[in-house]
């Protein structure tokens, strides 16, 4: 018997599938950064190359997809990789960075580039905020400079990729 399904079902269940892929995808590059020995000289900088994913959904999808896929990649991949601190830090980095580029990007004057590099700076100022409440107060502020820079050179980066994958994968497949 045919399903009585309509169009606009079939598309939503399409895109929350394809979330979950893309979410597995996320955690893939989090699982590989989490191989690579990075050392920058500062705790804790990282490229960030999972967060392509949810930028890439935010502009081809939507902004709920996009928040979807970024909580479960930094649910998981604390659970697997990091433990429960590092997790926490993730996820108040993640969350303060996925509010400043939905703004950015719903504000329509920054590209994906300079989307993606307010991202990565309150990625970072999210996880600094935490490391301050939690860790040692007020003195950590002073490691705030070499955090922006980082995060802006990890936007920029992640940006430029994005800014690529979003020109280049087909639109059909965001349907």
């Amino acid at each position: 018997m045919p399903s009585m399904s309509s169009p606009n079902e079939h598309s939503q269940a399409r895109r929350v599938a394809l979330t979950g892929l893309l979410s597995a995808l996320a955690l893939i590059f989090s699982y590989v950064e989490a191989l690579v020995p990075f050392n920058a000289g500062v705790p804790g900088i990282k490229l960030g190359l999972a967060n392509l994913v949810p930028l890439i959904i935010m502009y081809r999808m939507d902004a709920r997809y996009a928040f979807a896929a970024n909580l479960i990649r930094v649910l998981l991949a604390g659970l697997l990789f990091s433990g429960l601190f590092a997790a926490l830090y993730s996820l108040a980095g993640s969350c303060a960075s996925f509010l400043v580029m939905y703004l950015l990007k719903k504000a329509g004057l920054f590209s994906v580039i300079g989307v993606s590099m307010g991202g990565g700076v309150f990625h970072n100022l999210g996880q600094l905020l935490v490391a301050i409440l939690l860790i040692s107060g007020p003195q950590l502020i002073h490691y705030m400079p070499v955090l922006i820079i980082s995060g802006m050179a990890a936007g920029i980066t992640v940006g430029i990729g994005a800014s690529v994958l979003i020109d280049r994968l087909p639109a059909g497949l965001f349907r």
